[in-house]
């Protein structure tokens, strides 16, 4: 058996990882600007979530969610002090697909509607109604094309408004920093516009922070800039720094029902293990701080190259967008300068290291950056 050819590869196989270094099976090591989709938060082979999993599977890996599992509890009691979130309720599932899948199905419970809105360029997933969600038609297949959703022009508040006041928009699922679609940023007032006609016509609002989110911005939610609470937030990627794990923010206005949602591996106790010990290396390491410094340093020397037509983000979730296709740029920083970034569509570079990306390894960056225009 062969694998389903549907990914591009380079040709380097990564065996190791340490913080924000990787290395090939030939030795060579590269500075990873990318954390494998911005999953990688607490950075590679951290030796305190390899000792917490490691403990974890000795004496359980997994037991089914027909019993308690206390380190469920012990994640959402942890998990709502820092984020803020202390009163919203918390569902596990397995990715951020999932997680949007299972906010869009609760908000239709809720108010029974059928329509979603969502943002030209979005990404949500790629099951059922997530992707369907997602403005790429490119990766809906005819089946899950069933005309929910409507997508829109990000932060254009009038042409939303026009949607929301006809009254059956059951949910607005936005991403509060577009990753895949180019590190584009919602704006305050867009969003606070939106919050308000949600509220208005009940719809429901839903914040995909799953790659945005989990400190990345340098606030634990990108939203968090923005002044905003969403009635749901999904999450995944950085929540367990590359377990498979993804999470449903719940508001207290939404009442669970026995049997409403559900899954086999969602919240399973080796991935909360990992959860755990992610956020205790991110309280104990400043993470989210380190985001925010860090990202504003790289961000504002990133402004000096003349090449760069311009730079968008927050915290460790920049894009560099160029006049040309970037495709040479990516390929020479990785096969000449060895270090990994992401793409955005044909034109942006994306960089989405680890949260504990250090000065030091921000200016090795600069200068291996700086070395293609020499």
């Amino acid at each position: 058996m062969k694998l389903f050819d549907v990914y591009p590869l380079f040709d380097i196989n990564i065996v190791k990882g340490k913080g924000c270094q990787v290395w090939d099976e030939e030795g060579t090591q590269y500075l990873d600007l990318y954390g494998g989709h911005a999953v990688i938060s607490i950075g590679h082979a951290h030796q305190h979530y390899v000792q917490k999993i490691s403990e974890q599977v000795a004496t359980l890996g997994f037991y089914s969610n027909s019993v308690i599992n206390k380190l469920q509890e012990q994640l959402a009691e942890r998990l709502g002090k820092i984020c803020g979130y202390d009163d919203y309720q918390l569902f596990l599932i397995n990715s951020g697909a999932e997680a949007n899948e299972n906010a869009l199905k609760l908000a239709s419970f809720y108010n029974g509607r059928t329509r979603v809105l969502a943002a030209e360029k979005a990404f949500h997933g790629r099951t059922s109604l997530a992707v369907e969600a997602t403005h790429n038609p490119k990766i809906i297949a005819p089946i899950n094309a069933n005309g929910h959703v409507t997508y829109l022009p990000l932060n254009d508040l009038s042409a939303w408004k026009t949607e929301i006041e006809k009254g059956d928009v059951c949910a607005v699922i936005i991403e509060c920093i577009q990753g895949v679609g180019g590190i584009r940023m919602v704006t305050k007032q867009f969003l606070e516009g939106l919050s308000e006609l949600c509220d208005k016509y009940n719809t429901v609002l839903i914040c995909d922070e799953i790659q945005c989110g989990y400190g990345r911005s340098g606030k634990f939610f990108a939203h968090q800039h923005l002044g905003v609470k969403p009635d749901m937030i999904t999450v995944a990627k950085g929540i367990a720094n590359g377990f498979p794990m993804g999470g449903l923010l719940i508001s207290p206005k939404f009442e669970p029902i026995y049997g409403q949602l559900g899954t086999t591996f969602g919240g399973n106790h080796l991935a909360c293990s990992a959860a755990l010990a992610v956020i205790d290396v991110m309280e104990k390491e400043d993470l989210v701080e380190n985001a925010a410094k860090v990202g504003d340093y790289l961000m504002a020397e990133l402004k000096k190259f003349p090449q760069i037509k311009e730079v968008r983000g927050r915290g460790l979730m920049i894009g560099l967008e160029f006049e040309e296709p970037i495709k040479e740029i990516r390929t020479r920083l990785l096969k000449e300068q060895h270090v990994f970034t992401g793409v955005s569509g044909t034109n942006v570079i994306r960089l989405l290291p680890p949260l504990c990306l250090s000065m030091d390894e921000a200016n090795d960056f600069l200068n291996r950056f700086r070395k293609l225009f020499a």
